[in-house]
């Protein structure tokens, strides 16, 4: 009896040890009140930000279209006017478009309003939302979102720099310009310029950031990337005077929020003998294939945007870089003689009618050099079939000038007409721009001299 009770038993053992079992419920990750609060406004306020300059058209890039800043719409441009007035007691009119500076009053004044904005938000979500314990999967999908908001920037000014475009090569009125007469931001420009080798290798080095953000396995190693160039340019601004001051600030608080959840990892690599935990970033999806198929869109929108980024930097190269069509008379001269109404003007300094030097550098601009080496610029145009040029002035619609011009020799230009109600002729020649030094002087690997010319 007692064996045949061992024999049931035997049989009854593996079906119990194979039972299916339901797996224990994950559990709940709680993030302090200090970390949801946080997150929070990070969430307000950095949305607000995007929504509020060039990133919103950075994202939805599209050929010949810019998307508008919505600072410049109700209501955001309202709230920012009434703040100007009324908080920080700004008279003035605020200059909001169309300037090309990151740092107006008008975008420091909507910086702060976004900062209250923000508060406000956080405020009234900590107080609806006080129960929850983490936005894990918030959080998830915000990064997401974050990180191509930094990778479009990246890609944008990456690729124009690679190309190079940002910078270009010192135009021809800069070749002429006295040295001390650049604002530190000019010095930078040409400066950098001037070096086409070392744009392109910053470009792509702001390029590779964009590129490594695209995938979530080279997330950490992306934002790492962005976070030095992105220190590197912020520095240049703040010592340059290079309006983008506040913009390249708030790219560095991009990439901090992408490494904030792996810091500790980060400091157990870099300064600890601890072993490095895995990454805890979860998945967009729980299924494998879901993933794969995310990663793929992901890295095809990232190759979207950094290909509408480089067409539309060939197209720039090609209206207004170093790629644009040049004028007939392109280049600079040198006006040798020079009458006014039939009586000769010699070159000098304290003749502020008499013009030293004609820069023909666009289609449709050229610069005129007194003696005193002070510039002035006119709106050109050029009939190569007529033989006339037309100058016209902006500040002044009743201001006009009409010349015909031969040219004797290559190097030699005649021009003869009016120039604001007085009869005018010139002579000029033609100076050589490769005579520069900053033109000639090319990359040598052996130097005698540290400041050899």
């Amino acid at each position: 009896m007692a064996d045949h009770a061992q024999a049931l038993a035997a049989e009854i053992q593996p079906v119990e040890s194979t039972a299916v079992q339901e797996p224990a419920p994950l559990p709940v990750e709680h993030w302090s009140l200090g970390l949801r609060i946080a997150f929070r406004f990070c969430v307000a306020y950095f949305t607000l930000f995007g929504l509020s300059n060039q990133i919103l058209g950075g994202l939805f890039v599209i050929p010949k279209l810019n998307i508008p800043e919505l600072s410049a719409f109700w209501p955001l441009r309202h709230i920012t006017f009434w703040t100007a007035a009324h908080v920080f007691r700004i008279k003035r009119d605020l200059v909001y478009t169309g300037s090309g500076s990151g740092d107006k009053t008008f975008d420091w004044v909507l910086a702060f309003c976004l900062l209250v904005i923000a508060a406000a938000v956080t405020c009234v979500w900590s107080i609806l939302d006080r129960r929850r314990e983490n936005y894990v999967t918030f959080h998830k999908w915000f990064r997401l979102a974050l990180r191509f908001m930094l990778a479009s920037e990246m890609f944008l000014y990456g690729v124009a720099k690679a190309i190079p475009l940002q910078m270009p090569f010192p135009y021809l009125s800069r070749l002429l310009e006295p040295y001390g007469n650049f604002s530190p931001m000019a010095v930078l420009w040409s400066s950098v310029g001037a070096s086409h080798s070392y744009e392109i290798f910053t470009g792509f080095a702001e390029t590779l950031g964009g590129i490594l953000l695209l995938m979530p396995r080279t997330t950490t190693l992306g934002a790492l990337v962005c976070l030095a160039d992105m220190i590197q340019v912020f520095t240049l601004n703040m010592t340059y005077d290079v309006p983008v001051k506040l913009f390249s600030f708030h790219l560095i608080l991009f990439s901090l929020f992408l490494l904030a959840p792996d810091i500790r990892r980060l400091l157990d690599f870099f300064f600890t003998d601890r072993i490095v935990a895995p990454s805890q970033q979860p998945p967009l999806f729980r299924s494998l294939r879901a993933n794969r198929m995310a990663v793929i869109f992901q890295v095809a929108f990232g190759l979207y945007l950094m290909g509408m980024g480089i067409y539309s930097g060939i197209d720039a190269w090609h209206q207004y870089g170093e790629g644009r069509p040049k004028p007939s008379l392109y280049g600079i001269w040198n006006v040798e003689e020079m009458s006014i109404d039939g009586q000769i003007h010699p070159p000098l300094l304290t003749d502020k009618d008499r013009w030293r030097r004609i820069i023909f550098d666009f289609q449709s601009f050229a610069s005129f050099q007194r003696p005193d080496d002070s510039l002035t610029g006119f709106g050109s145009a050029i009939n190569d079939k007529d033989k006339s040029l037309t100058l016209t002035k902006g500040s002044d619609k009743n201001w006009k000038a009409n010349f015909t011009y031969a040219r004797p020799a290559t190097d030699q230009l005649e021009l003869n007409g009016s120039m604001d109600g007085h009869q005018v002729q010139m002579k000029l020649k033609l100076l050589d721009r490769d005579k520069f030094t900053l033109v000639n002087r090319g990359f040598h690997w052996i130097n005698e001299y540290p400041f050899q010319r």
